[in-house]
């Protein structure tokens, strides 16, 4: 049933269904029937729509939809509406039938969880300071994931554009920071220089009205090119950014210039890990993402990043996932190549890997996890440590996640030795509390959207929040 993405379509063409029935050769009651989910829609009439409206067969793929409905759901499970009985199959049919409104509630709990934290913030700053403060929330990370999630986190143009900076730049693998400190004077007239370390100083900074690039003395070689190619990408690549990051749904200011900030990132990725012979190699390795490290002289995070990018058509990679939380579980990166559902709204399984990595800092910890809805990921997790400065600086702590779904964990390294045809051992996970039906799991902390809190005293069950099977038992017992 395609009917709401047949009438998005027809409106966004402009026609009346008369006008589309009269182009596709059927009737307008029967396009009629279709828009409204009574008929199915066919196989030779979607291929007869492709053909009329020059249209991607795979727009009408039913991802964006699971996608649309899962984060409903999410959005659902808020203790903010407990007393509604709102079904799955109630959320199945507002994603399918209005998509557009459906999107709109999403953007308006956005806009509501932005004002909650604008309250708390304003709270906490009145009573730390004993003063009024102003704080306004936006939420440019969740519009950014929303950016890198709908291009599949692959910019084929800053490929392009970073093969031919390797060209322009007469870059040499053993010597990739000379080569760009080289192009930089040489053609667009700006030195680099390396700072002692001081007090409140940035790591990079860039003064366009003097031509010069400064560095901090505290980045390891590693992250000083890295940072210098990221500021080549801002230099260079100003209207491909703007092209791709400056869309409707991109309205704030500092949504832009975090795009900015992402796809400069992207762009220096696609410079030290160039995208056939980075995806070669990691095929050739198994994706040993340490080896991979060794070998591009990058982080255990960038090379993470990269495996992500890998979808150019005819050269694509393993669809993974990746994710990184804090130690109090505060999800700062994600995206979803795999499939898997993560959460937008909250805090993420306490199950996940991603989260036990912590208690093994700088081990690989290897996990199989089953989704409630019976898909089965191989995912591995460890900690990485930032330390910038010497030794009055915080170091920080990372946890990084990064999976596929078990039919992929073969091409992986980290597979040898686990026995992926017996997947009952695979630890159940979920995405959320809220959205998952899981009653006995011992790690719940909130009970789940679909079932009411029920208490009682005299019975404990695995979980605090499962089900009350004696209280049934006594009202069965009633005449």
């Amino acid at each position: 049933m395609l009917g709401a993405k047949v009438r998005q379509l027809r409106r966004r063409e402009k026609l009346t269904q008369a006008q589309m029935a009269e182009r596709l050769g059927v009737s307008a009651s029967y396009l009629n029937l279709i828009e409204n989910n009574r008929r199915p829609l066919t196989a030779n009439l979607l291929l007869k729509l492709a053909q009329t409206f020059q249209l991607d067969l795979s727009s009408f793929a039913p991802s964006d939809d699971a996608r649309l409905v899962a984060e409903l759901r999410e959005v659902f499970s808020d203790p903010l509406f407990e007393g509604d009985r709102v079904t799955p199959g109630d959320l199945k049919e507002l994603a399918a039938s209005q998509p557009g409104v459906a999107r709109t509630v999403l953007r308006l709990y956005r806009g509501y969880r932005n004002a909650m934290t604008s309250a708390e913030s304003m709270a906490e700053k009145l009573s730390a300071q004993g003063g009024a403060s102003s704080v306004m929330a936006h939420s440019p990370l969740d519009e950014i994931n929303d950016l890198l999630q709908r291009h599949n986190n692959h910019f084929g143009e800053l490929e392009e554009a970073a093969e031919r900076l390797w060209d322009e730049a007469e870059l040499d693998f053993d010597n990739v920071y000379g080569g760009l400190v080289d192009y930089l004077q040489r053609e667009h007239g700006i030195s680099v220089r390396v700072e002692k370390a001081a007090p409140d100083q940035p790591m990079r900074r860039f003064d366009p009205r003097r031509g010069l690039i400064t560095l901090s003395e505290v980045l390891p070689p590693r992250s000083r090119r890295f940072q210098l190619a990221h500021q080549i990408g801002l230099i260079t690549q100003a209207d491909v950014f703007d092209d791709i990051g400056l869309g409707d749904e991109l309205g704030g200011e500092e949504s832009q210039a975090l795009a900015r900030v992402v796809l400069a990132n992207y762009f220096a990725a696609a410079i030290f890990m160039p995208y056939t012979a980075f995806r070669e190699a990691a095929e050739d390795v198994r994706y040993d993402v340490e080896l991979l490290a060794h070998r591009y002289r990058c982080s255990f995070e960038q090379v993470c990043h990269r495996l992500t990018t890998l979808s150019r058509k005819g050269e694509e990679g393993i669809p993974l996932h990746f994710m990184r939380i804090d130690v109090a579980g505060n999800i700062s990166k994600r995206f979803s190549g795999s499939g898997i559902r993560m959460p937008r709204f909250s805090g993420a399984c306490p199950r996940w890997n991603v989260h036990t990595a912590f208690l093994t800092p700088g081990m690989l910890r290897i996990q199989l996890s089953r989704m409630p809805d019976g898909t089965v990921y191989f995912c591995i997790a460890r900690t990485v440590q930032r330390a910038h400065g010497g030794w009055h600086a915080p170091h920080t702590v990372f946890s990084i996640a990064l999976g596929c779904e078990v039919r992929y964990a073969r091409r992986m390294v980290y597979s040898d030795g686990i026995d992926l045809e017996q997947l009952d051992a695979a630890t159940p996970v979920g995405t959320t509390c809220r959205t998952c039906e899981r009653m006995s799991c011992e790690q719940r902390v909130f009970p789940p959207m679909q079932h009411p809190l029920q208490i009682d005293e005299n019975e404990r069950g695995m979980s605090f929040f499962a089900p009350v099977t004696s209280r049934r038992k006594r009202q069965s017992d009633l005449p």
